[in-house]
């Protein structure tokens, strides 16, 4: 069984919003690398909200997840990219309530997005 700890240094700024400055992973064995994943249902229907696309994407994730016998206690990164900044509170918000107390490590980029339709695409890496 994976020990995961929480790294927050006390000489660095405070962790807000629900992640954590590192996550130390120690006797894993197993990693799952989990490729962008895009608010696209399998049938390819992307919803127009963005809170639809949001939990969409964490729905493909998780899937992603329990395909490979891990759940999102199991994430040790998070990587979200947003198509815009006004995003970032809801993203913010869905992000808190699929995850709950766990705090993995999290960067979010605001950038372009490979397809017009997407507004966001979530990557992550998990260990267990």
């Amino acid at each position: 069984m994976p020990y995961f700890a929480h790294v927050d240094p006390a000489d660095s700024p405070v962790a807000m919003g629900g992640y954590t400055q590192a996550m130390s992973v120690k006797g894993a064995s197993h990693l799952l690398f989990v490729s962008g994943q895009i608010p696209e249902s399998r049938s390819g229907e992307v919803p127009e909200d963005f809170e639809d696309q949001c939990r969409l994407v964490w729905h493909n994730l998780t899937a992603a997840l329990t395909s490979a016998g891990l759940s999102v206690n199991d994430l040790v990164k998070v990587t979200t990219f947003l198509s815009d900044r006004r995003y970032a509170a809801i993203n913010g918000d869905v992000r808190r309530e699929i995850l709950g107390d766990h705090r993995p490590a999290l960067t979010v980029i605001i950038t372009d997005i490979f397809d017009d339709r997407w507004l966001l695409e979530i990557e992550a890496i998990a260990a267990g």
